[in-house]
């Protein structure tokens, strides 16, 4: 692929894009966002990508970001600032963009409204997988790589939490299908991915027990006996908290011979190759096809 030839001087992009020379240099230097090329003088020279980038940063920090945190968007999604007319980006990767954004602004009202404008273009499988699903996977990594402060992670869990807990009691059972319980790993307070797992497991008509965060160590225990589920799944999303949950996985499978138990989150993801080998019919996915899979084997 041809790389694209310098055409603006730093003197244009500022008048395009509105910002100071002094501005766009501390940017480059800062967060290494562009590369702008040199002509024979030395002098900078932009591309029209440059200016696209440089364009979507400060319509974002005109709408109350820091820097820092609209370069982190980018990050998330390199192909954000390119014109989604362009087939670059479909609506369902603008809906995760603009609900991040909101969120990260605390922006309740907009965070519902852009919610319910996707329930109403997609199906609640496509809104909750695609839409909801990858919000909650990019704020869990930009919160574990320490880009956003825990008010950021727990305002948007309360209002995706929210969302999902609606729909989640919804939807009916069916009685002939076995029983589920769904509780957080031993130690862990992030329950979202656990929620839209479930959310997922009720829409096929599983009688689901949700237990949500962790519980006291040994009532796992009583819930099984009192229940006697079929199935039992785990969500672990801080890798501490993953010794505990594979060793809570070991004791139910001596005790409970007949009982499956899925594991998954963002923990999951960072299992050695041998401990993934190891624990490989416990761990449930993490795309919609992966649960499905990992159901049909097992029901």
């Amino acid at each position: 692929m041809a790389v694209e030839e310098g055409k603006y001087n730093i003197k244009a992009v500022s008048t395009m894009v509105g910002i100071q020379p002094g501005t766009m240099r501390a940017w480059e230097r800062r967060y290494q966002i562009i590369e702008p090329v040199r002509n024979e003088s030395g002098h900078r020279l932009y591309t029209d990508e440059h200016v696209r980038k440089l364009k979507w940063l400060v319509n974002k920090v005109n709408a109350g970001f820091t820097i820092s945190q609209a370069v982190v968007l980018l990050e998330q999604n390199k192909e954000s600032y390119k014109d989604p007319a362009n087939g670059l980006q479909d609506r369902v990767e603008m809906y995760q963009d603009d609900l991040i954004e909101a969120l990260l602004r605390f922006d309740e009202s907009k965070s519902h409204e852009l919610i319910n404008q996707a329930f109403s273009l997609y199906t609640i499988d496509k809104v909750l997988i695609d839409i909801l699903g990858s919000v909650l996977v990019r704020i869990g990594r930009l919160w574990e790589e320490k880009k956003i402060t825990t008010a950021h992670e727990h305002f948007a869990t309360s209002i995706l939490r929210s969302r999902i807990g609606i729909l989640m009691h919804s939807f009916p059972h069916n009685g002939l299908l076995p029983k589920v319980v769904a509780v957080c790993a031993p130690g862990e307070w992030h329950e979202l991915g656990l929620l839209i797992f479930t959310l997922y497991v009720r829409r096929k008509g599983f009688e689901v027990i949700y237990l949500g965060t962790s519980i006291k160590e040994g009532d796992i225990d009583i819930v099984l006996e009192t229940v006697e589920p079929s199935f039992l799944f785990l969500s672990c999303t801080l890798t501490d908290n993953l010794p505990k949950a594979l060793s809570l996985i070991d004791r139910l499978k001596k005790e409970h011979k007949k009982l499956s138990i899925g594991i998954g989150g963002f923990a999951v993801d960072s299992l050695q190759s041998d401990e993934r080998k190891s624990y490989s019919n416990h761990i449930v996915g993490i795309t919609k096809d992966d649960w499905e899979q990992w159901l049909m084997d097992r029901v």
